[in-house]
């Protein structure tokens, strides 16, 4: 929750149109991994077999994520320019523990080399360290600083070619 409300943040403090896409789109996919982690809240307080014209919850839902997965989707590729120098300043080390978190992941998920509730346990803590370290970069980037590189670095390509 904590990365929606820095990204967010970040939206509004962009002053490139490009920028404003790019975080919006990151605002979008962060919702729809909250979702995603909070699939049981639905089955709490929706009737799972009520009928809405004609289709269950279920295919609602199924659909207006899909929605939202294309809306993202097209902003990040709107903005793919912000996106790539965003994805080159990010260090390398975060991408690599990341990698290896998200496979720690998947082999506690699915309970390789450990027993199912210790499987469960080194899944939510890989998880929570992924969205700690996502928390992290999210809180250290810094909007201004980086649009003024990225300006300063088109215009010289202009300038150049």
């Amino acid at each position: 929750m904590l990365c929606l409300l820095r990204c967010i943040q970040h939206t509004m403090q962009s002053h490139l149109k490009q920028g404003v896409y790019f975080w919006i789109a990151a605002v979008l996919v962060l919702f729809t991994v909250i979702r995603r982690e909070l699939n049981h809240l639905p089955d709490l307080f929706i009737d799972m077999q009520a009928l809405w014209l004609g289709h269950n919850y279920d295919w609602w839902e199924d659909r207006l994520l899909l929605v939202i997965y294309i809306v993202a989707l097209g902003l990040l590729i709107y903005a793919w320019r912000y996106c790539w120098a965003v994805l080159k300043t990010t260090p390398l080390w975060l991408y690599l523990s990341v990698a290896a978190l998200a496979l720690l992941q998947y082999i506690g998920e699915n309970a390789i080399g450990f027993s199912h509730s210790l499987g469960i346990v080194v899944e939510e803590l890989s998880e929570a360290v992924i969205y700690l370290l996502a928390l992290g970069y999210l809180w250290s980037f810094k909007v201004a600083g980086f649009e003024e590189r990225l300006e300063r670095r088109l215009e010289l390509k202009e300038v150049t070619h």
